[in-house]
């Protein structure tokens, strides 16, 4: 007897999770208390599966076997709550696509640096011939690329929502960058919390898989000393390390994995700057791990094209460099993006705080930034962090207007910089809507 498996939330998770659930002829209902896109509703039209918007029912989600909630639905959201208390289990799209993936699987997460690592290790897989897929977080869902090929390899790239949501889900390769403050706001304001989020990546690894992490953060390594992990480990530093793994030093980048070695300038990495050398590091190790080719993998680390809305350069306009850095949603993501810039800075910032600690950017607003043009409905809290530290902070409320104030504010030789440091769902669907508008509203000066 089919069982009948409830998927909550209509987006790119919950749409793959219905049509990798109709596949394996799982008995299919939908439901999103908004209104799902019609892209994703020519979806489940085509796939026979049955499905409602702008409501719940209740009656009938709790008749399910099993719920698989998108990353997006907290926990503690009353239908979550009412499915746990009649004893349902609810999991995530990660937990139930990991149950039919038969490949190899490469999962990032950190709280920066995800996505870029991400498509870094998809483009050296690809360099060397495997059938490999992006999933998770960046692409499509994970549950969609199992539902649509037999691939080899995935590289899934995991957000601390995804990763809260698994049981029995195992990486073959885990790779954690980074942990600093983000998304407090959906962890009790507790940072704690949001750092056993990011460890459950390791959760259920085997002496047989790798962990590859940043023995750099202080957060890694103080969770990781009151641990018992029974796995392989790799850690990355800007320091020489011992045994295997990856460091920097004399401006070269050295990897090491049991009888490999291999090095590379650091002006050889496409990815500039630290933050990049940490990600290019990550790359690296899981590319031997995997049994790549020196060159193959060096080759990739120099010829990789970044990602958009990541210091991605959009244009030159009279001397004034314009830079959208839009996809950085936290402070410590804006810290790279400061850090990187040579010149004279205008810097665009704001959106749906989400308990940011804007202390951490003081030194460098101070060093590196001349203006301020905050974009968002409440900006009380920038005016409050930098009102003291830079002499100039404007008010926006729409792309149009903080583009054409950042140009005002800039001379020949300085650079307009977007990086939000917050959410973007104030006045944008997204971070790459944001991007986007941004280079738009550039191309019009």
């Amino acid at each position: 007897m089919n069982r009948k498996m409830v998927i909550l939330g209509g987006g790119e998770s919950g749409i793959g999770s219905a049509v990798l659930a109709a596949k394996i002829g799982e008995e299919v209902f939908l439901s999103d208390s908004g209104m799902i896109k019609k892209p994703y509703m020519d979806i489940l039209h085509q796939n026979g599966i049955e499905s409602e918007q702008g409501c719940h029912t209740m009656e009938r989600i709790l008749e399910a076997s099993e719920i698989i909630k998108s990353p997006g639905i907290p926990d503690q959201s009353p239908v979550v709550l009412a499915a746990r208390d009649k004893g349902i289990p609810v999991i995530g799209e990660i937990e139930y696509a990991g149950r039919y993936a038969t490949g190899t699987k490469i999962c990032i997460t950190g709280s920066n640096g995800k996505t870029t690592t991400t498509k870094l290790i998809f483009h050296m897989l690809k360099k060397a011939g495997i059938n490999a897929c992006l999933a998770g977080n960046v692409g499509n869902s994970f549950a969609m690329q199992v539902a649509r090929g037999d691939f080899s390899h995935y590289v899934i790239e995991l957000s601390s929502f995804q990763l809260d949501n698994i049981c029995e889900f195992k990486p073959d390769i885990a790779i954690l960058l980074n942990i600093t403050p983000d998304h407090l706001d959906r962890y009790e304001y507790n940072f704690q919390n949001y750092i056993n989020s990011k460890f459950r990546i390791t959760r259920n690894l085997t002496p047989a898989d790798a962990f590859i992490y940043c023995s750099d953060d202080e957060n890694i390594t103080r969770e990781l000393s009151g641990m018992d992990l029974n796995t392989g480990f790799y850690p990355f530093s800007l320091q020489k390390i011992k045994g295997d793994g990856a460091w920097i030093g004399n401006n070269i980048l050295n990897v090491r994995y049991l009888n490999n070695q291999m090095h590379m300038t650091l002006e050889e990495l496409s990815l500039k700057g630290k933050h990049n050398a940490y990600n290019s590091m990550a790359a690296a190790i899981a590319g031997h791990v995997l049994k790549i080719r020196k060159e193959i993998i060096r080759e990739s680390l120099a010829d990789f094209q970044g990602v958009e809305h990541r210091l991605e350069p959009v244009l030159r306009v009279h001397g004034i460099d314009f830079i959208n850095d839009s996809k950085a949603t936290n402070v410590n993501s804006t810290w790279y993006a400061l850090e990187s810039m040579r010149q004279k800075t205008v810097w665009i910032v704001g959106g749906i705080d989400k308990g940011n600690n804007y202390a951490d950017l003081a030194n460098l607003v101070r060093e590196k930034v001349k203006a301020i043009v905050c974009l968002g409905k409440d900006n009380s809290r920038i005016h409050s962090a930098f009102s003291d530290v830079v002499a100039v902070i404007i008010d926006t409320e729409s792309m149009q207007d903080a583009v054409k104030t950042a140009y005002r504010l800039a001379k020949n030789g300085d650079a307009v910089l977007l990086s939000p440091a917050c959410a973007s769902f104030d006045l944008f669907e997204n971070y790459e809507d944001r991007g986007r508008q941004f280079k738009e509203q550039v191309r019009h000066l």
